[in-house]
C-alpha cells in the first residue's frame, strides 16, 4: 500500500522510536480529519483548504482541541514530511501545507525543507523561554506524595495504593539529578549504570548512541547518594520482581529473546529464523530492541532492562508518563497545588546546575588576572557549554534559554526587596498639639 510504504523510507526509518511514534500519531490525526471532517476525502486529494480546516480546529474552534503553538509545530513538521515524501514518489500532485520562501535571517519556528521554504502555517506564538522548573524543597514535597505516597509529615498514607513506590523515586531521582529525558533513561539496562560504590562524589558511565536523542552520546555523572539509591533498588526490590516472574515462569514464554551469554562481555545473541546465531553489542541495540534483551544466568533468564514493571517486564515510557499522572492527581487529592512531568526535571537539572556553576565559576574569575581568568576558562570551559554537553544539545543556543530563567530568578529576588506598601506614611506627630493637649 502506497501510504504505509513511508513508514519504510529512509526518513522515517532513521528517526528514533520516540520521534517515529509522535510522527505516525500526528499523521494519523489529520488523515482522520479528512475523513470524519472533510467528507471522506482521500488522502492523494487533500489541497491547501483542507489543511487550513484543520489548522483552525486544531487551534482557534471553541469545539477543538485548542492545542498550543509547540504543539501544532509538530503536527504541521510531520504531516510535511509525510507530504514531501509522497510528492516526491509521485503519489500526490502537490503538498497541501502552503509554503512560503526563506531568505535571509527569519525567527519563524519550524524546519526549513530541501528546497528552502517552510509551512506558512507554522505557528508563531510558542514561547521558547518559558521553562518549567521546580525548586528542590517542592520536588522532594511532590516526589514523597505523588510517588512514594506519603503525608505532609513524611508517613505514609492509610489509603495509599502505589506499587513500587521506591522505583518510581529512584527514577526520579536520577533523572532530575542527571537531566536524562525519559526515553533515554527507561531504555537504560543493568550494563550502563555503575554498579558499585565508590568513595567518590559522582560516578559516571556513558550513554550509549543508540539511545541518545539525536545520536547525542555523552557523560552521564551521578551523585554517589544516587548511585546507592540505584544499587539498593538492583538488589532488593528488582531481584523480588526478577524471582517472582520467573516462579511464574514469565520468562520462559518470551518470544525469541536476545541473549546476553556472558554477562561480563555484553554481547547480545540473536538467533535468526533460519537458527543463524547474530552477535551485537549491548551498546548498539535501540530502544526497541532493548526490550527484548535477557541475560542467561544460572537460574534461567533475567531482564537486562533496569526498570521493571511489578511483573518483572521492561517499563515503558507511556507507564512512566502515566506514573507522573498519577502522582500529580494524589497530590492534587491532598491540596498540594504541584504538577510535574518528566521534562520538567531535566529542566530543573539545567536551571540548578547552571546556576551554581556560574556562581562558582563568577568568584573562581574575581580574584584572577586577565591571562590567569584566560587560562581558567580554557582548562575548565564556559558553565553554559558544560551544560549543553551534559544535556546533549548540539547547539548552545538551544542551552541559552536557560540563561533567560535565571534572569528571571534574579529579578524576582529583586522584585521582592521591592516594598508593597506604596501609600505615603502618616504624618509626624505634632508636638505643639501634644503640648497643649497636656496643659489642658
Amino acid at each position: 500500500m502506497d501510504l504505509n510504504s513511508y513508514f519504510r523510507n529512509p526518513s522515517f526509518v532513521t528517526m528514533s522510536p520516540i520521534s517515529q511514534q509522535g510522527y505516525a500519531r500526528n499523521i494519523a490525526a489529520f488523515l482522520s480529519f479528512l475523513t470524519s471532517a472533510r467528507s471522506g476525502i482521500s488522502w492523494r486529494d487533500a489541497n491547501e483548504d483542507d489543511h487550513v480546516a484543520y489548522l483552525v480546529w486544531r487551534r482557534r474552534d471553541a469545539s477543538g482541541p485548542r492545542v498550543s503553538g509547540a504543539t501544532w509545530n509538530r503536527e504541521v513538521a510531520a504531516v510535511n514530511n509525510f507530504y514531501r515524501w509522497a510528492v516526491r514518489k509521485g503519489f500526490v500532485a502537490a503538498n497541501p501545507i502552503p509554503h512560503h520562501a526563506r531568505s535571509g535571517r527569519s525567527h519563524t519556528p519550524g524546519r526549513i525543507d530541501d528546497q528552502g521554504s517552510s509551512p506558512t502555517t507554522y505557528s508563531r506564538d510558542v514561547n521558547r523561554d518559558n521553562i518549567e522548573w521546580i525548586p528542590q524543597a517542592s520536588y522532594r514535597r511532590w516526589r514523597d506524595t505523588g510517588m512514594k505516597g506519603m503525608n505532609a509529615d513524611g508517613l505514609p498514607r492509610p489509603a495509599f495504593r502505589g506499587r513500587w513506590a521506591t522505583r518510581n523515586a529512584v527514577f526520579c531521582d536520577l533523572m532530575v539529578r542527571t537531566g536524562l529525558r525519559l526515553a533515554e533513561q527507561s531504555a537504560l539496562t543493568v550494563f550502563d549504570l555503575p554498579t558499585e560504590h565508590q568513595p567518590v562524589s559522582y560516578q559516571r558511565f556513558r550513554l550509549p548512541v543508540a539511545i541518545a536523542k539525536g545520536s547525542s552520546t555523552r557523560w552521564v555523572y551521578i551523585p554517589e547518594s544516587i548511585v546507592r539509591e540505584l544499587i539498593n533498588y538492583r538488589d532488593i526490590d528488582r531481584r523480588q520482581i526478577i524471582d517472582d516472574a520467573r516462579a511464574h515462569g514469565r520468562y520462559d514464554k518470551i518470544a525469541r529473546p536476545l541473549v546476553v551469554e556472558d554477562p561480563a562481555q555484553p554481547i547480545a545473541v540473536d538467533y535468526t529464523n533460519a537458527g543463524v546465531k547474530a552477535r551485537v553489542k549491548v551498546s548498539n541495540l535501540d530502544h526497541t530492541d532493548r526490550r527484548r534483551l535477557y541475560i542467561a544466568g544460572d537460574r534461567g533468564l533475567e531482564p537486562a532492562s533496569f526498570w521493571l514493571t511489578e511483573r518483572g517486564m521492561p517499563v515503558s515510557v507511556s507507564r512512566w508518563k502515566g506514573l507522573f499522572h498519577e502522582a500529580n492527581v494524589r497530590c492534587a487529592d491532598v491540596g498540594m497545588p504541584l504538577r510535574v512531568h518528566p521534562h520538567m526535571l531535566r529542566h530543573t537539572f539545567a536551571v540548578v546546575t547552571l546556576e551554581q556553576l556560574q556562581r562558582g565559576h563568577i568568584a573562581a574569575l574575581r580574584e584572577q588576572t586577565a591571562e590567569q581568568r584566560g587560562h581558567y576558562t580554557r582548562i575548565f570551559g564556559d558553565p553554559l557549554d558544560w551544560v549543553r554537553r551534559r544535556m546533549g544539545h548540539r547547539s548552545i543556543t538551544t542551552t541559552m534559554i536557560y540563561l533567560h530563567t535565571l534572569a528571571e530568578l534574579e529579578m524576582e529576588t529583586r522584585m521582592a526587596l521591592v516594598p508593597d506598601d506604596w501609600e505615603e506614611p502618616p504624618a509626624p506627630p505634632n508636638p505643639l498639639a501634644s503640648n497643649t493637649n497636656a496643659s489642658q
